[in-house]
């Protein structure tokens, strides 16, 4: 399997804060993947220093093959970039935005597809950016990006203060214009219907380390969370492997557990509930119920992880 970005034990520190801790992962070519945190999470810190934005203290990335240190020109101008809040001239036309910006792609400019774009959205060429909605915005801004025929679109919560229908526009376009040639995108984004909608793969940023890195739907087969009801108040839990958290709500205990199996069956029958059952989440359910719970103790896992087996992740804090 060839992968279009590869990161190895990336550290980032500002003064004596780790703000991304010891992160590797490898994202394959041609994939969508969807790149998870709360705020404070680490997400555009780490997507600044895939771009050399930002210079890491430890680690590496390669993007395409090639190390970014010494990514030559015309690799660069395979890669996309998309800034939270389509950040654009708002006293150009869309006409003047896509001459300067055909101006640094020569050679890999494909008019024809910007105008497929701009012609679906019925955006007109005379229109001043500044006027356009924010979901007009959006996909002037997409259709920059993808006019020079980039093998690696990378993009930082893009749907950010769009509307339903603008969000799911965007959505759809980006996955039908940019991955139907196989190219690959990474994407952060707080909105995680989106994510789940489009997402092969996700990585999720814990306090900058990342705790999960598989494809989405094993992640939300993997939390489950069950709700066990009794007579009066519920026992005290006496924990297991992969629990998250455990809480109270009246007469019932509520757990979050990551692959809950035969081992996590066996305590919680021990506390001999009235009745107990396992509640299917989406992802946004799963990823709040991950993430909220205590951080010391969340199990890492991932295809190539155990569950609470120590990860890199781990052995690289400083």
């Amino acid at each position: 399997m060839t992968h279009a970005i590869v990161k190895e034990r990336l550290t980032k520190y500002y003064g004596s804060r780790c703000v991304v801790n010891s992160l590797s992962l490898r994202v394959p070519a041609g994939s969508v993947y969807g790149f998870l945190g709360r705020n404070g999470a680490g997400k555009s810190t780490t997507i600044k220093m895939l771009l050399g934005m930002v210079q890491p203290n430890y680690g590496r990335v390669e993007l395409l093959g090639h190390e970014v240190a010494t990514l030559p020109p015309a690799m660069r101008a395979r890669i996309a970039y998309l800034a939270e809040g389509h950040p654009l001239y708002g006293w150009m036309t869309v006409a003047e935005a896509v001459r300067f910006c055909r101006a640094f792609h020569a050679d890999r400019w494909n008019q024809p597809l910007l105008d497929q774009i701009l012609d679906h959205f019925e955006i007109p060429a005379r229109a001043k950016l500044r006027r356009l909605s924010n979901g007009q915005r959006a996909n002037v801004a997409l259709a920059l990006a993808i006019a020079p025929d980039p093998d690696l679109l990378i993009l930082d919560d893009p749907t950010l203060g769009l509307d339903t229908v603008a969000r799911r526009d965007f959505l759809m376009s980006m996955i039908h214009l940019v991955q139907r040639q196989g190219r690959t995108i990474l994407f952060s984004s707080h909105i995680l219907a989106d994510v789940e909608r489009v997402a092969d793969r996700i990585g999720i940023l814990v306090d900058g380390v990342l705790r999960a890195d598989c494809p989405t739907e094993h992640f939300k087969e993997s939390v489950s969370k069950l709700v066990l009801e009794f007579s009066g108040r519920p026992p005290t839990f006496p924990g297991c492997s992969g629990l998250v958290q455990a809480w109270e709500v009246g007469h019932r205990l509520e757990l979050v557990i990551v692959n809950f199996g035969d081992e996590q069956r066996q305590v919680v029958e021990s506390l001999a509930p009235l009745t107990w059952d396992v509640v299917g989440l989406n992802l946004e359910d799963a990823f709040v119920d991950y993430t909220r719970g205590p951080r010391r103790s969340l199990p890492v896992f991932g295809e190539e992880f155990a569950l609470g087996q120590e990860s890199t992740s781990d052995r690289g804090a400083a």
